[in-house]
């Protein structure tokens, strides 16, 4: 969450830290560096394997965007107070530089580490610009929709997971009753998944009217180069704007016309059908003949 108000090679190295107990670990990776401390107590897995977590997310991200997203970043790593193992969230500002608490349970396995979601979640937040408090939608939505697809592409999530987790998540963000639109209706599904279903819709949009040639990864990567990161002030307009110059289309801004300000149905199972993808017995299965399977194929793997 956040508060404010062809893949690069990924360079990684681990600067040693100063001298002192308190001083931070460096992380240099996607052209980016990351200044890691450690709040007080002590965790069950070792230092490496906390800094190997975040190296993880920070490629996934770094992959996504051609590159880290903001030049530096804080991250703080603190011990949760929850006797439940395995734990993990985070809060992520823009204010003051790009910045991220993580809150991890003590008894963490390393298991946890390697299939956590948070991680990646708050560092895409690094990628887009900061928001009004009524569009709040499309910074939870883009870090929500973003996150599977960064991770599998760097082999830490498979794509079956990618695809069958949208499909039992994503009509958590359908409109229900009442329903004024993204940027009117603010509860939980709506700002988190109903924003990844804006994201999804705009990325099968563009990748249709591209023939495949663009999606909503030249958008976003469009939208940080032009300085669009958690760290400055933009309107949506501005932000949907640059992502759909690169992408030279207009599925951003007209997708957000008829999301924005009333409720817009959304069929996800007739989705599913023409990307080629269902869940059947527990199992997520591919249809290669779909109409729309190239475009599933080109979002993730």
């Amino acid at each position: 969450m956040t508060r404010r108000s062809a893949m690069h090679c990924l360079s990684v190295a681990l600067i040693p830290a100063a001298r002192g107990q308190d001083a931070p670990e460096v992380l240099e990776i996607g052209g980016g560096t990351i200044s890691v401390t450690f709040g007080p107590g002590q965790f069950d897995l070792p230092r490496q394997a906390l800094l190997d977590w975040i190296t993880t997310g920070a490629k996934a991200v770094s992959g996504y965007f051609g590159r880290f997203p903001v030049p530096r970043a804080s991250l703080e790593i603190v011990m949760a107070t929850s006797r439940r193992g395995g734990r993990v969230s985070g809060v992520t500002y823009g204010d003051d530089g790009a910045r991220s608490l993580v809150t991890l349970a003590q008894h963490a396995t390393l298991q946890d580490l390697q299939t956590d979601w948070v991680m990646t979640h708050e560092m895409v937040h690094y990628g887009f610009p900061s928001m009004e408090e009524k569009h709040h939608w499309i910074e939870e939505g883009s870090a929500t929709y973003v996150e599977p697809i960064a991770r599998a592409a760097i082999g830490n999530l498979a794509v079956t997971r990618v695809w069958g987790d949208m499909i039992r998540d994503m009509p958590q963000g359908l409109p229900a009753a009442g329903d004024q639109g993204l940027d009117q209706t603010h509860t939980w599904g709506r700002t988190y998944w109903g924003g990844a279903i804006y994201c999804l819709l705009a990325d099968v949009a563009i990748r249709q009217k591209s023939h495949n040639k663009k999606g909503l990864i030249d958008a976003l990567r469009a939208i940080n180069k032009a300085g669009g990161n958690i760290e400055s002030d933009w309107s949506l307009e501005r932000a949907l704007q640059v992502g759909d110059k690169a992408t030279g289309g207009k599925e951003l801004m007209t997708l957000y016309g008829q999301m924005a300000k009333q409720s817009m149905p959304v069929d996800l199972p007739a989705l599913w059908k023409q990307l080629g993808v269902r869940r059947e017995s527990g199992k997520v299965i591919f249809d290669n003949d779909a109409p729309l399977a190239k475009v599933r194929t080109a979002i993730a793997g």
